[in-house]
């Protein structure tokens, strides 16, 4: 069988670390980078006579959640003990939800690239988000034939988030992981640093022989903290279970790790199933009950979402649904967008779009820079977008003035592209005469090229228009330039 004679399941269960200042059932800090196990109380730690206290935030970005995923926001949902074995679980139980989840259902739109420069359009169902505690970290590069505990992250609240099986490739995975992302940490309730630990993926792979209804047996990829991970663990995770499969062997569920090194996964342990954690109510933990009102007063605070604000950029601006989402990744980027078509003016929204995910992205990837921190400002590229539009630079010379501005050559307010236009005179060339002038001067250095154009090869006019372009630096209208040699050569 090829590899097309298979179909691919993958869903995702990602820990999304709650940005609360305290733990879920404990007042200590969350606050990443203390000293190993200086953020451990009692209460995370289980000591004997301490009992646990909901946080009250964490509730609150739960409901967040779900109510920007369209999901079921539960009226009444129970903690549980999920009980298992594990060095860095000092109680030897974690507090979870199991079969009274706070969020229900949902489900998340994102563009999935299609290869070709475009993408298609897929719906990740959710199957539900719920509560649960963090476990602490074992560490093992500082040490010696010995592992090191750091109970720091025990007790961070987690919101544990689980996808249907819908995905049926590594790219249509990353896609719904990377939107996620994008949705925690737009809603605010997530910083979504995965170095950190903030966001973490789980992936359950399994493969099918197409057409095939009944699902195949599936291995669990652990602890997945990037985007570039993922891909590369799905992908080796599919081809490994199609060529056992294809040899006569068969696949058992099991939980794996990935090896970034290798780039291969390896079995840890064969995968448990509910009935092994023993789950059964949390006794020192009363039902979460969430009234109405609580949900629309944290409805009405919602800003507008990804999905939303998308829609309004495609049907306001005319974008691409692919710029409108790439537009919408972060809220940072979205913003930046908005101020700089506010200043430039909505005509010019895609020659906006064009440059903040063109030009603008690029140089902030090479300084490795957040859009927040980009040394151009919103106001200062809708000023060269408004210099473009009114032709007072082309497209070309407009590079070099981004160049300027990004060197802070024209300072740091929002007539910025102006200086540098008049410091530099880069003004566009459009006077009809000053361009013949040029034309006439290309024309009688190139007498090679005009036989040639007037021999029927096209590729000459395009090099008389280069030695035009050349000769003017850059500053002459382009398609005043086209226009004229024309006729010159009519």
């Amino acid at each position: 069988m090829s590899r097309t004679d298979w179909e691919v399941v993958i869903g995702l269960e990602i820990h999304t670390q709650l940005n609360t200042q305290s733990k879920i059932f404990s007042g200590a800090s969350t606050a990443f980078g203390a000293e190993p196990n200086a953020q451990a109380c009692a209460v995370d730690i289980a000591l004997p006579g301490v009992l646990p206290v909901l946080n009250k935030g964490a509730v609150e970005r739960a409901i967040r959640f779900g109510l920007a995923i369209g999901a079921t926001v539960a009226p009444k949902s129970i903690f549980a003990r999920k009980n298992y074995f594990y060095p860095d679980l000092p109680k030897g139980y974690q507090i979870s939800q199991y079969e009274l989840p706070v969020v229900q259902g949902g489900q998340i739109t994102l563009q999935v690239p299609d290869g070709k420069g475009g993408a298609y359009e897929k719906v990740v169902n959710l199957t539900r988000a719920h509560l649960e505690e963090d476990a602490g970290k074992s560490l093992h590069e500082d040490f010696h034939g010995m592992t090191g505990i750091d109970l720091n992250r025990a007790g961070t609240p987690l919101l544990e988030i689980v996808s249907e099986p819908d995905m049926r490739s590594s790219a249509e995975a990353v896609a719904y992981a990377k939107a996620l992302h994008a949705l925690v940490r737009w809603i605010d309730i997530c910083d979504g640093n995965m170095q950190e630990g903030s966001f973490r993926c789980d992936a359950n792979v399994s493969v099918r022989p197409r057409g095939q209804a009944e699902f195949g047996t599936r291995r669990e990829i652990k602890n997945l903290n990037s985007f570039r991970f993922l891909q590369q663990a799905i992908d080796y995770e599919i081809q490994w279970q199609i060529e056992l499969i294809e040899d006569g062997g068969k696949v058992q569920q099991a939980t794996v790790l990935f090896d970034a090194d290798t780039g291969e996964t390896r079995a840890m342990r064969s995968k448990e199933d509910a009935h092994d954690y023993r789950y059964f109510p949390d006794p020192d933990l009363l039902p979460l009950v969430i009234d109405s009102a609580w949900i629309e007063r944290v409805r009405g605070e919602l800003p507008e979402l990804p999905e939303a604000l998308s829609a309004r950029f495609q049907g306001e601006y005319g974008l691409s649904a692919y710029d409108a989402t790439t537009l919408t990744a972060s809220r940072e980027v979205a913003q930046f967008y908005l101020d700089t078509v506010a200043a430039a003016g909505t005509a010019n929204a895609k020659t906006c779009a064009n440059w903040v995910m063109g030009d603008l992205a690029a140089r902030l990837n090479k300084a490795e820079l957040d859009i927040t921190a980009s040394p151009v400002s919103a106001l200062q590229l809708a000023g060269l977008v408004q210099r473009i539009a009114d032709n007072t630079i082309s497209n070309a010379i407009a590079k070099k003035v981004f160049e300027a501005l990004w060197n802070k050559e024209g300072g740091d307010d929002a007539n910025a592209a102006d200086t540098v236009i008049e410091a530099q005179g880069l003004k566009q060339v459009t006077d009809s005469g000053a361009i013949e002038a040029i034309i006439d001067e290309v024309l009688a250095a190139n007498q090679k090229s005009v036989e040639e154009f007037r021999a029927g090869k096209e590729k000459a006019f395009n090099a008389l228009v280069g030695q035009c372009m050349k000769a003017s630096k850059g500053k002459a209208n382009p398609a005043q330039v086209n226009e004229l040699l024309k006729k010159k050569l009519g």
